[in-house]
């Protein structure tokens, strides 16, 4: 028996359950830069070719996945933390796949997970260079702009996150699950 389901979108499979962690396997490693590539160089062309620099080789690379079964099996979002000079930490490079943004989570979680990580390992202060159109979305995390700046010729603020909004811990993972919607009754 053949069934026709007319009016169902096509749309992706968006997962339930989402991990936050420090990269830690190779599989995550490549899908962290891959990632990086399709936002920074595909999607935005900030980059030419490649988005890596000299920081890579330093900084400690957080992920987020998405699970199936459990287990997480697609990395869907980025962000990277260094420490710049002692006490003051940074994070970079933060990217959420273009089909998991609806969500809106993903980059908190991946936020919190930065500062909190480099809250833990001693940081005073933490910054980040912002692109402007993602200034409002780190002003409700408790961020604060230092000022404007043009960095890869686009407008960006130097902004400082509120470290008492960020307690300071040692996990190397967290996790995220999406809001279902509620089954809506029909009287």
């Amino acid at each position: 028996m053949t069934m026709i389901l007319e009016g169902v979108e096509d749309r992706p499979f968006i997962p339930t359950e989402y991990v936050v962690r420090l990269a830690r396997t190779p599989w995550e490693r490549a899908g962290y830069h891959a990632l990086r590539h399709e936002v920074f160089c595909t999607e935005q062309h900030v980059f030419a070719d490649d988005d890596r620099d000299a920081i890579d080789a330093t900084s400690i690379p957080i992920i987020a996945a998405c699970c199936m079964a459990g287990m997480p099996d697609r990395i869907v979002g980025a962000v990277r933390i260094h420490e710049a000079e002692p006490g003051v930490w940074r994070g970079s490079r933060l990217a959420v796949h273009e089909d998991h943004r609806r969500l809106g989570r993903i980059g908190a979680e991946l936020i919190r997970m930065a500062v909190s990580t480099a809250h833990g390992l001693g940081a005073r202060r933490f910054l980040a260079q912002v692109q402007e159109q993602n200034v409002l979305f780190f002003r409700r995390l408790h961020w604060k702009s230092l000022g404007a700046l043009t960095l890869h010729g686009l407008p960006h603020h130097d902004m400082q996150a509120d470290l008492s909004r960020y307690p300071a811990h040692g996990l190397d993972q967290t996790w995220l699950l999406r809001p279902q919607p509620r089954n809506r009754q029909v009287a």
